[in-house]
């Protein structure tokens, strides 16, 4: 991406403003005086055919007519007038367009928003929008929107897919203290997408942290490179989410992904902090943009207030991050800065007694040890302390500390002095909150941060050992005979080619080579029907487990055919599968679909009733390394099965991870070929004994 392109965009040094106007009401209006009501020192050129002179400055027919360059050019006109404007100003060599107009895609014209498109690429132009509210940057003194003033200044900066959201947005941040340099309206993303203002935020000096309201992603894999690669901390508010495509799925993992679990995964992998609600964004925002990333799980909670102090663990509990009883010296040191009665464990109650010294004491000692990887101070305003002078006690001793690569957030709980204290430690670059549990958990949201950094360095690393043109060979046969579900035998054998470990499985056409193909297997065994209209075998008694000698084998191959074709009469029956009978395992679903924003993803969760009744998934999108995979197996609820719960012998996680890894490889590799699959189910033995499909099940792409 040509970030100088942006910055004549995001950072112009000239404007011009097409569609200005003279009369107040209009947008051109109102975008043109926020030009000057707000500082900005750069050119600003009027652009209107009718008026000579717009709110006292010389005014342009068109940009060509302009005699200065022009970096950005903010668009108001009617959208049927925009690819005339596009073409004018990419001759002029405008870097980009904000275009503030509607009446694009949003109300169906995809193909006038695309001719928009295609002419600013012509000429090296990028398109921000249409249908936004403008951009504002506070280091520029730059207010090109139609939103009310340039928000509070700060180091964050905000990417808004809603324009309505981003005024209000803008407006209270005077309200809720939280501070940023830039606001950003995206709009219908017909060219700038999230994923590049994160590679443009990121390249700027101004922005500590990126905040982002997003209803949709276009490009959701350019989204999680960007993000991946960013060194800055991305909060995401998401909402929108759909089940999209669920009702129509065919298969359980298409049928379980459509509750934005994809999403949520997505945003995960690519170290995305989420906020749960519009103020959780704006809290998560302050602390990333003011506070370094907590390194590890060890939190320290300090007090006034035993009633605070509940309120902050259970918080921490809701946030992922439980306390954890502070180690002795630390506890026999904080236990001289209280009253017998008090508490040095964790949360440590001070007491009401506290003042102002001990606050120092505590605050300095804790936030020094080795032991405490982030602290949360809290204070419940008392008759005995004047706030100010606890909130520069708390300040003094962060200083006096010399340490600089923690975090602290602070929690006042009071009236109107609490509330001046704490806008003064805002001042300070210390966040400060009116909630203990919210300053908990902008604390869990700067651990978060560190943690996603450490997830993404485990990259995935393809296998070797896999043979593609055999897999695609057995889709192009099935393909040749007109077959879009293959059956379970070249299913397998698919899987097969990615080094996946299937259940011996031969198919038999007739009573004979049935138990011809027994004997050569062994007892017991199972069978089952193999045909590519059926694809849930259960249901239509095509599956028969058991099987112990050859008479059983004729009789099980005759029913299943009786039952099958009940079923099923126009069914188009390939035979009757005969498979070795794999052990008793804990049974685990994988499971792959085709997100139509991030391309293939994965599912893993235990079989049984955990998938069908309890739903209890988790999803990725691929690729994954084993890792990665490794933690897909504890983000289920049911992930202390394969631990070994209660007295059970643990799984063999090492071999269900690579299996996870080889899957991924697989559905992204042929993603042009692959719509959805299962591996329903994956026995899982014990540790070092490995795991083996006993069920597979692939539906290729409609061509």
């Amino acid at each position: 991406m040509n970030l100088e392109v942006l910055n004549g965009m995001l950072r112009p040094k000239s404007i011009a403003v097409i569609g200005a106007s003279n009369k107040e009401g209009k947008i051109g209006y109102t975008v043109l005086k926020n030009l000057f009501a707000d500082g900005y020192s750069g050119e600003v050129y009027p652009i209107n055919p009718k008026d000579k002179e717009v709110q006292g400055l010389k005014a342009y027919s068109s940009v060509l007519d302009v005699p200065g360059e022009i970096d950005a050019a903010v668009v108001i006109v009617p959208a049927k007038f925009i690819p005339q404007v596009a073409e004018e100003c990419g001759k002029k060599g405008v870097k980009g367009l904000i275009i503030i107009a509607s009446g694009f895609s949003e109300v169906g014209r995809k193909d006038l928003e695309q001719a928009v498109v295609d002419t600013a690429h012509q000429y090296d132009m990028r398109v921000l929008g249409p249908n936004i509210v403008g951009i504002l940057s506070n280091s520029d003194n730059c207010n090109a929107s139609f939103a009310p003033c340039l928000p509070l200044p700060g180091k964050a900066a905000l990417v808004s897919q809603s324009g309505a959201l981003l005024i209000a947005m803008d407006t209270s941040t005077y309200t809720r203290r939280v501070g940023f340099d830039k606001m950003i309206s995206i709009g219908n993303m017909s060219d700038v997408n999230f994923g590049d203002l994160v590679e443009w935020l990121d390249a700027d000096e101004n922005t500590a942290c990126m905040s982002f309201y997003i209803e949709g992603l276009k490009d959701g894999r350019h989204f999680m490179r960007a993000a991946r690669e960013a060194h800055k901390p991305i909060v995401a508010l998401k909402s929108g989410v759909s089940a999209h495509g669920a009702a129509a799925a065919a298969s359980h993992t298409g049928s379980l992904a459509g509750s934005g679990k994809i999403y949520e995964a997505a945003l995960e992998q690519a170290g995305v902090i989420r906020a749960a609600d519009l103020n959780n964004l704006f809290d998560r925002t302050l602390a990333l943009s003011l506070q370094p990333p907590m390194q590890g799980d060890n939190m320290l909670i300090l007090t006034n207030g035993g009633g605070v102090g509940v309120l902050a663990t259970d918080a921490a509990e809701r946030a992922g991050l439980p306390l954890r009883f502070a180690p002795e010296d630390v506890q026999t040191e904080l236990k001289k800065h209280m009253p017998e009665f008090g508490s040095a464990r964790n949360p440590v109650d001070l007491t009401g007694m506290a003042g102002v010294e001990w606050y120092h004491d505590t605050v300095r000692y804790s936030f020094a040890h080795p032991w405490v990887d982030g602290l949360a101070v809290l204070y419940c305003e008392t008759a005995m302390t004047i706030p100010q002078e606890i909130a520069e006690s708390i300040k003094q001793a962060i200083d006096e500390s010399g340490v600089t690569g923690k975090p602290i957030t602070v929690s006042f709980v009071g009236g109107e002095q609490s509330e001046a204290a704490m806008q003064w430690l805002l001042e300070q670059g210390i966040p400060a909150y009116d909630a203990p549990d919210t300053a908990v958990n902008a604390l869990a949201a700067l651990r978060e941060f560190a943690q996603g950094r450490d997830t993404m360095a485990k990259p995935f690393v393809p296998f070797n050992d896999v043979d593609e043109e055999a897999a695609r060979a057995v889709i192009a046969e099935a393909r040749a005979d007109g077959c879009r579900n293959l059956t379970e035998i070249e299913s397998k054998a698919v899987f097969k080619a990615y080094g996946l470990p299937v259940a011996q499985t031969r198919l038999a056409t007739s009573e004979e080579e049935a138990v011809r193909l027994a004997e050569q297997i062994g007892y017991p065994l199972v069978m089952k029907i193999v045909s590519p209209d059926i694809l849930h075998k259960s249901d239509a008694g095509g599956v028969k487990v058991g099987i112990k000698n050859a008479a059983e084998v004729r009789e099980t191959y005759h029913t299943i055919l009786k039952s099958v074709r009940a079923y099923k009469p126009a069914a188009d029956l390939h035979g009757v599968a005969i498979q070795e009978m794999a052990p008793w395992g804990t049974e685990v679903i994988l499971g792959s679909v085709n997100d139509p924003t991030f391309g293939p993803a994965m599912m893993f969760g235990l079989g049984g009733i955990f998938v069908e009744i309890l739903k209890d998934v988790t999803f990725r999108v691929a690729p994954v390394s084993p890792e990665q995979g490794l933690k897909m197996l504890s983000d289920i609820k049911a992930g202390a099965i394969l631990a070994g719960a209660r007295g059970e012998a643990p799984r063999d996680r090492a071999a269900l991870a690579d299996i996870l890894s080889r899957y991924s490889q697989m559905i992204v590799a042929l993603e042009d070929e692959v719509a959805e699959s299962d591996a329903n189910p994956v026995l899982v033995y014990e540790e070092g004994q490995g795991a083996i499909v006993v069920d597979a099940r692939i539906i290729l792409k409609k061509k």
